[in-house]
């Protein structure tokens, strides 16, 4: 890994993001906006007049109020130019600043010896907004904060499409402030747009929604929602408008290719021409993907660095530069000085980027046979070889990684499904304790100790209560995660299926079958096409059909059925039909099929609630595909064949199922048990009797006595020193190489003790020092002949062409 401290980040590719509301208002346009009606025709005398009738009069006090501001506004407004009101007010301050236009109107009046009050002007203005004389812009409504819109719009221009439209509401949230921030937008539309509730179109609640704030948004769902059941929408209107700004959607190559703005445009089209004829063979998320790799992760960088580059015939040079690139992956971090420090690690994807790269070359070179004049001007060699698209260490890796994974999660299993149901069993004792007590009360379970609110604005129980610190807790919040996280470990250790097939089970997922032998039904369970687009049924177990009754007792409806909700396909980027979904729940009367995330999240407090670690310490995480390699894993170590568990599975190459497998290898193990138990058999008995605690201390602190100043002793265990301790001279000696500095010290020591043992005349100290030196200097050799062939290439006996050039033949030309 790497590190660079640069000056500024990199351009980031354009989002795909909002990509499919674009669509739909292109598809689904708003009403376009009159420009001239009765109402904003009429004079101000008539205009007054109606107000002062049904259903425009209000209470006396009131009354009187709206008509001094109406007829200040009035009076206002004829100062701007125009033909009608809606000109006059389109030209004024007022169409432009919804907050600030009063102290304009206020500051005229003053001039003309009115003083109207910001409340005067503003029942005025609502006064003429429901008369329809002026029609402010969505925007404009939407920044008003004022509640009496709704109401006053619903008496006066549509009291029988309010009412219908409040009777499709859900029955528990027609009085809660969702329901009404969804008439609030009906409101909005009927003022901004005109006409009644019937003639409201999809692509008014498409402009609304992207007027309004992710609070509000809510509202607008729930009104549309409502519209589209009373068949009020085309057939082929959108299902819902849920997460719409951050949709994608299924997007085109072009703007697929075009986020990352390359320069050279015959490329750029060439890329979109090949996104295209592969499009059919894909899903959305692969075309993405494909798009990526090509546009960002090769065209866009080689253009990066190479300035000008117009042609896919790349040098040598160019594309081995790539391929380094392209095997690394750089992240920047900003940091508290403010500097962008950008960080190099190896890319696990790489192999996958090289391989789609491969395949559009070599898609081109095959289709320039078929069609010479179209895709022939770009065949060019291939820079990248199969060699370099080996993911086989990657693979390995991940094998590797993910066999530890489930044999560390496979123990634990069984204590996450005794805490997943304990907390549902806790979290539905504190929802029922909640339920029976009045609002306003304290009540205990569980010994703790909660406040019921004092009063709730729903139809039905409250779900929320105070602890003894003040905090408010969402205690149907807690249950509902709750039931899904013991829902999810039960479904998914049971069957082993894909999250996101287990988020596509349905009420008709749930079939009988009759056994022909004995005629008995027996419950199963059919997976519906996913990765492999081949559905598969299996047996549900008894333990299975108990998880799977109350997941339909709770999601079905009043009515005994459970209702259908649209799920969004996260390959194919777009909504699926309305289906009875297991998976599903109501949030503020907006039924919705369950995410990811919800999944997720889910799990992630069963295992918190746990107090699991991993092998490191940190708290242990499980993803819902860990319990797909658990099943694999128990079924096979319980003796189920590979190739029954590859059908179960939905394997289409049992190799993946048994990749899966993280059984250790049994035979192997039981193999080297086996030759363990002959080669013990062999040796006297007395060998493998119980070792004392003398005999084991001694063998331990024998290791410490080989510790010596120059290395360590290499003699046998259970042996003396044959050299009594004089370790320059003994051969077994393992020199540290580190201590050649001190070994070469010795020497020259015994080098000076033998020139003054020579000068003194004592020739008995000469003969034994000079073997004393010899040995150290042997050793030293030894050492520097060691590190010699670490620094030195091996020598593989391939002989050199200098070797071979010399030889001579003996062999005569038969010629």
């Amino acid at each position: 890994m790497t590190t660079t401290v640069l000056t500024a980040p990199a351009k980031a590719p354009r989002k795909l993001a909002g990509a499919e509301a674009a669509a739909l208002l292109e598809k689904f346009p708003p009403r376009e906006r009159a420009a001239s009606w009765p109402m904003t025709e009429a004079d101000s005398e008539y205009i007054l007049d109606t107000l002062q009738q049904p259903p425009f009069r209000v209470k006396r006090n009131a009354q009187v109020t709206r008509m001094v501001g109406a007829r200040i506004i009035l009076s206002w407004l004829q100062t701007f130019p125009g033909s009608t009101w809606q000109a006059c007010w389109d030209a004024s301050p007022a169409a432009h600043s919804p907050s600030g236009w009063h102290r304009d109107v206020i500051d005229w009046a003053a001039n003309v010896g009115r003083k109207p009050t910001t409340a005067c002007l503003a029942s005025g203005t609502l006064a003429l907004i429901c008369v329809d004389a002026i029609r402010p812009t969505l925007a404009w409504l939407a920044a008003s904060t004022s509640g009496a819109l709704r109401p006053a719009i619903a008496a006066t221009r549509d009291p029988d499409g309010f009412a219908r439209l409040e009777a499709q509401f859900p029955e528990d949230i027609r009085s809660t402030r969702h329901a009404s921030a969804g008439l609030q937008g009906v409101s909005r539309l009927i003022a901004a747009f005109g006409g009644l509730v019937k003639d409201i179109v999809v692509g008014d609640l498409l402009a609304l929604l992207q007027a309004t704030d992710y609070d509000a948004a809510r509202g607008v769902r729930i009104a549309y929602t409502a519209l589209r059941d009373l068949g009020q929408f085309p057939p082929d209107a959108p299902a819902t408008l849920l997460r719409l700004q951050t949709r994608a959607g299924q997007v085109t190559p072009a703007a697929l290719v075009d986020r990352y703005e390359l320069r050279c445009r015959p490329v750029r089209d060439l890329l979109v021409d090949y996104l295209t004829e592969r499009q059919p063979s894909l899903d959305h998320n692969s075309l993405i993907t494909l798009s990526s790799a090509l546009a960002n992760n090769f065209w866009a960088d080689l253009e990066r660095h190479n300035e000008g580059i117009s042609s896919l015939h790349l040098p040598a040079e160019v594309a081995a530069a790539w391929k380094a690139r392209v095997n690394v992956v750089t992240r920047r971090r900003r940091m508290p000085d403010g500097q962008v420090v950008e960080t190099t690690t190896p890319r696990s994807s790489a192999p996958a980027v090289k391989t789609l790269v491969r395949a559009f070359y070599l898609d081109i070179a095959q289709w320039a046979l078929d069609e010479p004049a179209r895709w022939g001007p770009w065949a060019a060699p291939c820079p990248i070889t199969e060699a370099d698209c080996s993911d086989k260490k990657t693979k390995q890796r991940q094998k590797t990684t993910s066999d530890q994974r489930t044999r560390e999660r496979l123990p634990v299993l069984p204590a996450l499904i005794r805490v997943a149901d304990r907390r549902l069993k806790e979290a539905r004792a504190r929802l029922d304790a909640l339920h029976t007590a009045p609002l306003g009360s304290r009540f205990t379970v569980l010994g703790e100790t909660y406040t019921a609110p004092k009063s709730t604005s729903r139809a039905g129980l409250t779900g929320q209560a105070y602890d003894t610190s003040g905090r408010r807790r969402d205690l149907e919040a807690e249950e509902k995660r709750a039931f899904w996280g013991w829902a999810t470990i039960e479904i998914l250790r049971h069957t082993g299926i894909r999250i996101e097939e287990l988020l596509e089970l349905g009420h008709h997922s749930i079939i009988r079958y009759k056994l022909p032998s004995t005629g008995e039904f027996v419950p199963l369970l059919q997976i519906a096409p996913s990765k492999t687009d081949q559905e598969r049924l299996l047996l549900v177990t008894p333990e299975l059909a108990d998880v799977l009754s109350a997941v339909v007792t709770r999601v079905r409806g009043k009515n005994g059925a459970i209702p259908s909700v649209p799920s969004y396909d996260l390959h194919e980027k777009v909504w699926n039909d309305p289906m009875p979904l297991l998976y599903q729940w109501s949030i503020s009367g907006e039924r919705r099929p369950i995410s990811h995330n919800t999944v997720r999240d889910a799990l992630n407090d069963v295992l918190l609630a746990t107090g699991l670690t991993d092998a490191t310490g940190n708290p242990l995480k499980f993803q819902p595909h860990d319990f797909r390699r658990i099943f694999i894993t128990d079924a096979i170590l319980n003796g189920l064949p590979p190739h029954i568990a590859q059908v179960i599975a939905g394997h289409s190459n049992i190799n993946t199922t048994m990749g899966y497998n993280a059984v250790y290898p049994a035979k192997a193990i039981e193999a080297h048990r086996a030759f363990i138990a002959r080669r013990r058999s062999l040796r006297p008995r007395e060998e493998y009797r119980a070792v004392t605690s003398e005999e084991w201390q001694e063998f331990l602190t024998q290791f410490e006595r080989r510790k010596l100043a120059l290395g360590s002793c290499g003699r046998a265990y259970g042996t003396d020193c044959v050299h009594e301790h004089a370790c320059v001279r003994c051969p077994v000696l393992i020199v540290d190489p580190y201590e050649r500095g001190r070994l070469v010290e010795i020497r020259d020591n015994l080098n000076d003790r033998i020139a003054e043992a020579e000068r003194e005349g004592w020739l008995g100290e000469v003969e034994g020092l000079s073997v004393s030196r010899d040995a150290a200097e042997e050793k030293i050799a030894q050492l520097d002949a060691r590190q010699k062939k670490k620094d030195s290439p091996i020598f593989l006996g391939v002989p050199s062409f200098s070797q071979i050039a010399v030889r001579t033949s003996s062999a005569t030309n038969a010629t």
